[in-house]
């Protein structure tokens, strides 16, 4: 089978997130990186594309030149990642999918809900694919959870706790370290720091294993460090469509956490819990029973969690292989628009941009129920109310 042509904007030498974009698109041989712009200097973006092996005529200088460039090749990008800041997520991503490409964006999709309801309307108006990389639902026991949650495994969710809390910005001597400061600074961030950085994956989390969505949440954010403009530490309670009761808890300044994203979901039956730091194992407790550790790769999983185990068990997988089951799906999607035939529903489980529109609705709602003590506020985007 041919493969598919992936392109990548941003993610340079150096970024945090380029390697496991670049691992994940390349490990099932489903694509092939054949152009990129991928640093704000065009000269080392154009050296960094030829040291991947990308060609000469499509090592671009910057964005707009790779979308004049691709536009008219008979061999153009099925696949466009945008991995740039923040801040640019939206114009480009626009420009791509208008341009009749497939786009993988890095979260937050936009910075703005109107942004958001743009975005999604240019994506079901072109018929093109605009994915959110909420990365961690590629995760094989993750979508085992999701699984077991449909199929009524933990009858009625009740409780949803969800956590992505760290300690890496707790520092406060390093608060002016630029590496540090533009993380707070509302003109690269926007209306929020922690909760749109990392909140917003746990609260994605939390509606792709129940398949409800947040309806409804109450917010409070905090500065622990004085000098930052935007919150490091915040709590969040929402209710979803489904019925069920959301906690979820996201901090820079937790001292001794690593990573911290967990989720745990409490039902009438049972109750689970999993770990991004321990992804091979997820616990399941039915209700007066003992807890069960249910390990990745072992038999009788689910479809969705078969497909995206990846190495024999009690080896370790980790988060460029969960990138790289989104970037399955993504080549699933593709290849069956292209076959003219219905893709695999175990794969149909990519992010969509209806996901980055609800999370940004998300972020600027909390934003304002912290602003007012905590009222409880309606969190769904004007267009998907």
């Amino acid at each position: 089978m041919a493969k598919l042509n992936w392109g990548m904007i941003g993610g340079g030498k150096g970024s945090q997130i380029g390697p496991a974009h670049r691992l994940g698109a390349g490990l099932d041989g489903a694509f092939s990186m054949v152009a990129g712009a991928l640093d704000h200097d065009p000269q080392a973006g154009r050296a960094f594309a030829g040291d991947l092996g990308i060609a000469p005529d499509r090592a671009y200088g910057d964005w707009r030149e790779m979308l004049a460039g691709e536009k008219g090749r008979a061999d153009r990008c099925d696949l466009v990642t945008v991995a740039t800041p923040n801040a640019t997520h939206f114009e480009i991503t626009k420009a791509f999918l208008e341009g009749g490409f497939h786009v993988l964006c890095e979260k937050p999709m936009t910075m703005t809900v109107e942004e958001g309801e743009e975005i999604v309307k240019i994506a079901r108006t072109t018929g093109r694919i605009c994915a959110v990389n909420y990365g961690y639902s590629g995760y094989s026991l993750v979508r085992h959870m999701r699984a077991m949650v449909a199929r009524g495994d933990l009858g009625a969710v009740r409780v949803v706790v969800a956590e992505f809390s760290h300690g890496h910005h707790a520092d406060a001597a390093q608060a002016d370290n630029p590496r540090v400061r533009w993380r707070y600074d509302p003109a690269q961030m926007g209306a929020s720091a922690q909760f749109a950085d990392c909140g917003i994956h746990a609260l994605h989390m939390a509606s792709f294993v129940t398949g409800q969505e947040v309806e409804r949440l109450s917010a409070d954010f905090a500065s622990t460090i004085p000098s930052r403009q935007l919150e490091d530490d915040a709590m969040v309670n929402f209710r979803m469509s489904g019925g069920a009761v959301g906690r979820l808890w996201t901090s820079a300044v937790a001292v001794g956490r690593m990573h911290g994203l967990t989720i745990q979901v409490f039902g009438e039956l049972g109750g689970l819990r999993w770990s991004q730091e321990q992804p091979n194992q997820l616990y399941w407790t039915p209700t007066g029973g003992r807890v069960q550790v249910i390990e990745r790769g072992e038999a009788g999983l689910s479809p969705e969690a078969d497909r995206t185990s990846r190495v024999t068990i009690g080896h370790a997988e980790g988060m460029p292989l969960a990138f790289a089951n989104i970037y399955a799906d993504l080549a699933e999607a593709i290849r069956a628009e292209k076959g003219g035939r219905p893709m695999d529903a175990a794969a149909d489980l990519y992010p969509r941009a209806e996901d980055g529109l609800r999370s940004m609705a998300a972020v600027h709602t909390a934003v304002a129920s912290a602003r007012e003590g905590g009222v409880w506020m309606d969190a769904r985007p004007p267009m998907l109310r």
